[in-house]
């Protein structure tokens, strides 16, 4: 059954863009919907993101919207986040770069080292492929500059979590009642709105629908609530009003699928579903940290270990079969390069300095590799954090492998994801070479891009980067 309060709203959206639903898009380049929600783990929805396995799902949570999202596309195993908090993870996506080359490693920098109105952004990029491309941002931004300076025609302004309802205190905990939860609803309306506008002018566009969902507070309509509360809990995810945000936040993207089909551009149009980074590890009622709400990956948000930085990734479009899956690691760096190429353009900009790659190749089911102009994935998280590790570390993924470096005192940890998704079993020692080919790859590339250094004491907070003078 559809939640209830889809059904009208739909009718709705349409009235408010002063759509006819019946007009058709432009021939000739795609266009592109990315949604990005905030903090839902890697099995955080009803998708399994690996077929079959139970484990890579919730048994709390329904989302049947993106369920039948995935039946119709590629869902992705191994995908990730470029870190495992909000700030750097979104730079990476509209620049194509690691958080360690843009130097913006933690949320609440100072970025004014970032140029942002120069080089190459997601928008930007598109519109040098073709100049009709319209960009358009609505939600959370969370990030510096604004979405103008960065490329997109229209957008609801440089928006932090604040405006998405979120009191930094326990009462964010707390189950609080809305007509319209985390703004879900406000957002797909304003997105359907651009996507019409964009049909009547024949134009592709790039539309980037980032939710405050599923970030704290914790919002939900009432009957999402009444559902959950009624509901047996599951053996990880307990919490109700968690879980009714989660399906709230499902309805929105039933609506978008909705008025795809409504305006006949469905069969022409990329949707990309992702999170910027996992789950919170310590929501009340959870086996906090080492069996979190991502369990069976180790730890959460604020952690480079997989259940900080491994997410959902799914994606529909054309030429991508219906129901198919991929082991191959991905990453929010490789969104640029990959959309530019699912243009089709014969001629594409030269994008300078890119850390990720396309995996368009992978998509169509052409390729099971993703070459990048660097040798693995990289996440760099140099700074203490109570809530997390407490401890400045960096990771690097390559193959099945991935090793973690513990900057304040040397510590390697080696681990084969393909066996050991939890990161339970340290294999430093018994792969003694293996451990330091990997620290060696990462700790070249941390002084290629010169990324931040920790030093006892470095927040890299309250003041310009190049004050710290401390870089690798």
């Amino acid at each position: 059954m559809k939640p209830c309060f889809l059904l009208a709203p739909i009718a709705l959206l349409f009235a408010l863009s002063g759509c006819d639903s019946g007009l058709e898009s432009r021939e000739g380049r795609p266009n592109f919907v990315v949604v990005l929600v905030d903090d839902q783990g890697w099995n955080g929805t009803s998708v399994e993101m690996v077929p079959g396995d139970s484990l890579s799902r919730s048994d709390y949570h329904e989302t049947p919207f993106l369920e039948r999202f995935a039946a119709e596309g590629m869902r992705f195993s191994e995908a990730y986040a470029a870190a495992p908090v909000c700030a750097p993870s979104r730079y990476a996506i509209q620049f194509g770069k690691t958080p360690a080359r843009l130097s913006l490693i933690r949320v609440g920098m100072n970025s004014d080292h970032i140029d942002h109105d120069e080089g190459w952004s997601l928008p930007k990029a598109l519109k040098a492929v073709d100049s009709l491309y319209v960009a358009g941002h609505f939600g959370k931004w969370g990030m510096g500059s604004t979405p103008e300076v960065m490329g997109y025609d229209v957008s609801n302004g440089p928006t932090q979590n604040r405006e998405g309802g979120f009191v930094n205190d326990r009462s964010q905990w707390d189950a609080h009642i809305k007509d319209d939860p985390k703004r879900i609803m406000e957002v797909t309306r304003q997105g359907v709105a651009f996507m019409s506008e964009q049909v009547r002018a024949e134009r592709p566009f790039y539309l980037q629908l980032s939710h405050w969902a599923v970030h704290a507070n914790l919002e939900a309509r009432q009957a999402s609530l009444d559902k959950y509360e009624a509901k047996p809990r599951g053996a990880q995810q307990v919490n109700p009003a968690f879980a009714a945000m989660t399906e709230d936040l499902d309805a929105g993207m039933g609506a978008i699928l909705e008025a795809l089909d409504s305006l006949g551009i469905a069969d022409q149009t990329y949707v990309v579903y992702m999170s910027d980074n996992g789950s919170v590890p310590n929501i009340p009622g959870a086996r906090k940290y080492e069996r979190s709400y991502n369990h069976p990956l180790s730890r959460g948000k604020w952690d480079a270990l997989e259940g900080g930085v491994r997410v959902p990734l799914i994606i529909r479009g054309p030429d991508i079969a219906p129901g198919s899956h991929s082991a191959v690691p991905v990453s929010g760096v490789d969104l640029m390069p990959t959309l530019v190429a699912l243009t089709g353009a014969r001629e594409t900009p030269r994008l300078d300095s890119l850390d990720g790659g396309s995996f368009a190749a992978v998509l169509h089911q052409k390729a099971q590799e993703v070459i990048r102009p660097v040798d693995g994935l990289f996440f760099h998280v140099p700074y203490r954090n109570g809530i997390a590790l407490k401890r400045p570390h960096s990771a690097i993924r390559q193959g099945d492998f991935k090793l973690v470096l513990f900057q304040d005192d040397g510590e390697v940890r080696l681990y084969n994801l393909r066996h050991d998704i939890g990161e339970e079993n340290d294999l430093a020692a018994a792969m003694p070479d293996k451990a330091a080919a990997m620290r060696l790859a990462l700790s070249e590339y941390l002084s290629d891009v010169r990324a931040p250094r920790w030093q006892e004491g470095i927040t890299w907070k309250a003041k310009p980067l190049v004050e710290f003078d401390s870089f690798h």
